[in-house]
């Protein structure tokens, strides 16, 4: 069974946003909402050894995600290649899902005035024509990587078996993304 998920080399990341750019310009994200965010972490450490990186935050597309769990009609739901997305026929905008994803990152769509909840896809409309989602293809440092947990010859599987690897906090959801870092010290739970 394929478990499509992305790995990001935090240790390749420039911080240049060219994700969170391009992710709204696939997706016609309007202004002031974003599906995918870039953090700066630190500096940290006493000069001159400090230490610094971006932490790139999207939907985790958890393995136990909590907003399908909450969800009273369904509209929220993981597939089977483990990517989360929210139906917006079924989506009535009771916000629950937005309570419960402990990352922050999904959003009740009030600029174009639809009423229903919106987040990231992984660019499952890119994904299901064999493509790689926006924000993997156009990552200039070419720290995003897309491809099947599963499979041992996939990218994001190389990246796991050579790096430091780290999720964002795990409350039960057991969070997807995969983060690599091994020049600095993780302080994403913090």
């Amino acid at each position: 069974m394929t478990r499509n998920i992305i790995a990001i080399d935090l240790d390749s990341c420039i911080g240049c946003h060219s994700c969170a750019v391009v992710c709204k310009q696939e997706n016609n994200v309007g202004l002031g909402t974003y599906y995918n965010k870039v953090l700066t972490v630190g500096p940290s450490g006493t000069y001159p050894d400090l230490e610094m990186y971006y932490l790139p935050v999207a939907c985790q597309h958890c393995d136990n995600p909590e907003c399908v769990s909450v969800c009273p009609t369904g509209a929220s739901y993981k597939r089977d290649d483990g990517v989360v997305l929210v139906d917006h026929s079924k989506c009535i905008g009771c916000q629950y899902c937005v309570m419960a994803c402990p990352y922050g990152v999904r959003t009740y769509d009030e600029a174009k005035d639809k009423g229903v909840i919106e987040k990231c896809t992984m660019c499952a409309h890119l994904i299901d024509k064999g493509d790689k989602p926006a924000c993997v293809k156009h990552c200039p440092g070419q720290a995003r990587l897309f491809g099947d947990m599963d499979d041992p010859e996939s990218d994001v599987s190389k990246m796991i078996a050579k790096k430091k690897t780290y999720k964002l906090k795990d409350v039960g959801n057991h969070p997807g993304v995969t983060y690599g870092l091994d020049k600095c010290t993780w302080k994403g739970d913090e």
